[in-house]
């Protein structure tokens, strides 16, 4: 039978090859550490467990919930722009309520998108940041993923040869999978550029609170007029180890949030309302949780820096995020990003995501999630340095698994 049209738009998933492959090492015995999909391993804070549980004893909570978004939690979202960023929000127009961020840029895509609507997006970037719009009809101008004057430039060219000239930008900083931060001052010519296009920004501000170095990255919306051509999506699933319970915001223009929302009114009636309590009551803490988790990833990235370094694959130290963007080894890179990580299971017990699943410009790199204990990252470590030792000694005996077939 002939694919549907929206899946025939849709590659392969890269990562999908990975993870088969991973399943079948486990049935077999093997003990994989997985470094690979960015799914927290912190439980999280009781308090916020607490809440859920109170919440959930009343029945009356049992029933639809809204879609937008429980005035409580909207309040709160808007409080804590202001705290963080200075960023001033009405609650009741310019603030919605997703099923994590994910959903909120996929909705964001049906709402605006035009069959051929053209959308500068980074490459490589999170899968979702095309493919929203790709299965909305639209098109992507793929651009460099570094927050500098060359992604001005970028911007330049693709107004210059797009047609029709593009609709929207996607920004993505702390990013995933390269853990780039983008200063304010970048944020300003990104704005005066958009505004002068009449150009929408769409940014994904899911790791603003997993930060090690320097001081915390900026939202967009503080730079003056960004409201009227933004809307940023911020996600609790890192921030306080919330990923299954699917709660995120988007926030900012009143006409593109009207937008979201009325979308979304259709699809969905939100999220269990004692999980809207419970993520009020960790919007409104006191910020504890918040730098428990945020230590918890600053430790793990400096043990595995230092211990795969050690290893003999040296690794930048990501200056956000809870991944590394990791430059695959000189003696393997011509293999590509998948058969690499290929590689790491069969030979070395360990599991990463290559870097061709977000985008072919990332096909020299595989990216690291610090989703795994200290004690866990350090045998990740000796593992890959036997997988390594054994590569230089006997290379013949680290084969490829296409090479065999």
């Amino acid at each position: 039978m002939e694919e549907f049209h929206k899946v025939r738009r849709l590659p392969p998933y890269v990562f999908e090859q990975v993870n088969r492959l991973k399943a079948s090492a486990r049935s077999r015995g093997a003990d994989i550490i997985d470094l690979g999909m960015g799914n927290p391993d912190l439980p999280t804070p009781p308090a916020i467990v607490e809440k859920l549980c109170e919440v959930v004893r009343d029945p009356r909570t049992h029933r639809y919930s809204s879609s937008r978004g429980i005035p409580g939690l909207r309040r709160a979202q808007a409080n804590y722009y202001a705290r963080r960023f200075g960023v001033k929000l009405n609650p009741e127009t310019q603030v919605v309520a997703t099923l994590g961020s994910k959903e909120g840029f996929a909705n964001m895509a049906q709402a605006i998108t035009a069959p051929g609507d053209v959308i500068v997006c980074p490459n490589p970037t999170y899968p979702i940041h095309a493919f929203g719009f790709i299965m909305s009809g639209g098109v992507i101008r793929s651009i460099q993923a570094e927050p500098d004057e060359g992604f001005i430039q970028a911007l330049e060219r693709a107004v210059k040869h797009s047609i029709p000239k593009p609709l929207a930008m996607i920004l993505n900083y702390p990013s995933n999978p390269t853990a780039h931060i983008a200063p304010l001052d970048f944020y300003k010519d990104v704005v005066a550029f958009a505004k002068k296009h009449d150009i929408i920004i769409l940014s994904d501000l899911a790791y603003a609170e997993i930060y090690f170095d320097g001081p915390p990255p900026p939202s967009v919306l503080q730079v003056p007029g960004a409201m009227d051509v933004t809307v940023e999506f911020t996600s609790m699933s890192k921030t306080f180890s919330m990923p299954g319970w699917r709660m995120g915001f988007a926030v900012g223009n009143e006409r593109l949030v009207a937008a979201l929302t009325r979308v979304k009114s259709y699809l969905d009636y939100g999220a269990f309302t004692p999980i809207q309590v419970a993520a009020t009551a960790a919007l409104n803490g006191d910020g504890s949780d918040i730098a428990e988790v945020r230590a918890v990833y600053h430790k793990r990235r400096d043990v595995m820096v230092d211990a795969f370094g050690r290893a003999g694959w040296d690794i930048p130290a990501p200056a956000a995020s809870m991944f590394a963007w990791a430059p695959i080894p000189e003696a393997f890179r011509h293999l590509g990003s998948l058969e690499f990580s290929k590689l790491l299971i069969e030979h070395a017990d360990v599991a990463v995501a290559p870097g061709v699943g977000f985008g072919e410009h990332g096909d020299d790199y595989v990216r690291v999630a610090l989703v795994e204990n200290e004690h866990r990252i350090r045998q990740a470590a000796r593992n890959i340095k036997r997988f390594l030792s054994t590569a230089a000694k006997q290379p013949n005996n680290v084969v490829p698994l296409a090479a065999r077939r």
